[in-house]
This record gives C-alpha cells, sequence and structure tokens, in this order.
C-alpha cells in the first residue's frame, strides 16, 4: 500500500496522480499551500489575490504535471511555476514585496516587547522595500522559505553565482540601512 498525506513522497503523490488519481493532488497542495500563498502576498499584498494566485498556480501545476521530468524536486518546479506566475502578473502592477515574517500571537508579549517587535518589523519591511526587486526576491526564497541557491536557481532562472551574489548584496544592503554594525545578519 502507498503511504499517502504527508508520509509520502512527492515522487509517489505524483506517480499517483499520473496514474489517475486525481484526489492524490490535494496532499501536494496541502503540503505547499502556505509556500505558495506566501510568494502571493508577496506579490499582492491582498489575501483574496494571494489566494487566487495561488489556486491559479496549482491549477497550472496539476494541468502541467506530465511535463514534470523530475530534474529538480517538486517543491522547486512549482515555486518555479509561481514565482513565473507572479512575475508575469506583476510586470502590469508593480514590485514584489516579501512577506513579513510569521506571525506572533502578541497576548503572549509585553507591551514594551510588542512595542520594539512592531517597531523593528517596520524598520525591516522598509528596509527590504527599498531592496531592488531581484535581491528582495532571492532573500525571501533563501531566508524564509529555506531553500537552497540551487532551488532558487531553478525557480528564478537566475544562475546560482547570481543568486549568491543577490543574498550577499541584499544582506549588505540590509545591514546599511538598519544602521547595524558589520557582521553576521
Amino acid at each position: 500500500m502507498t503511504p499517502s498525506g504527508q508520509e509520502a513522497a512527492d515522487e509517489d503523490i505524483i506517480a499517483r496522480v499520473l496514474d489517475g488519481d486525481a484526489d492524490a493532488f490535494g496532499a501536494l497542495v496541502r503540503r505547499y499551500q502556505r509556500r505558495i500563498l506566501r510568494l502571493g502576498y508577496g506579490f499582492f499584498k491582498d489575501a483574496d489575490e494571494a489566494e487566487d494566485f495561488a489556486q491559479d498556480v496549482f491549477v497550472k501545476a496539476y494541468v502541467g504535471l506530465a511535463g514534470f521530468k523530475g530534474r529538480s524536486s517538486f517543491s522547486t518546479w512549482l515555486t518555479r511555476i509561481a514565482y513565473n506566475a507572479g512575475i508575469n502578473a506583476k510586470r502590469k502592477a508593480g514590485r514584489y514585496e516579501p512577506l513579513d515574517s510569521e506571525p506572533v500571537d502578541s497576548r503572549t508579549l509585553s507591551p514594551e516587547d510588542a512595542h520594539i517587535r512592531a517597531e523593528t518589523a517596520e524598520a525591516l519591511r522598509a528596509a527590504m522595500a527599498a531592496l531592488p526587486e531581484k535581491y528582495a526576491v532571492c532573500l525571501d526564497l533563501y531566508f524564509r522559505e529555506g531553500m537552497r541557491y540551487e532551488d532558487i536557481s531553478a525557480s528564478t532562472g537566475f544562475p546560482v553565482n547570481t543568486i549568491k551574489s543577490h543574498v550577499f548584496r541584499a544582506k549588505r544592503d540590509l545591514r546599511k540601512a538598519l544602521g547595524a554594525e558589520e557582521g553576521p545578519l
């Protein structure tokens, strides 16, 4: 019996979908929905638009699944579909802005800590907004999504050394914008 849901490897689920089990694709949607929604929020800054974007990305992935050759991981392939869809949509409308970090329950923070957190988040948001779009996208995928340089390259089409350079320059620019001393970011 093939495992399903979270236990099954992406490749196993893909094989089931390609064998006619359309419902199996839901496991992939559940597994990667947060990542695609975060990218959608980065592009659109609107919950409804981000959800529409994610739905469109998963439809494109489902329709194109037979063309997935496994040269990269499914998550990289899916992220590339999402990235390209977002870039194409934003060419007309504006620039990419990375999503804030995962929300924290403010009820557990002291008023002082909540204020410090809000000021820090606003400073970081402003510094990220000032970055060139290509730097912001690479930094977001590297740190927030935990993607490897090779996977970011496969998703964006930028060469690996360009990704490394973009992440390095983005960190340097953030350090300067935030007034941080030279050191690890």
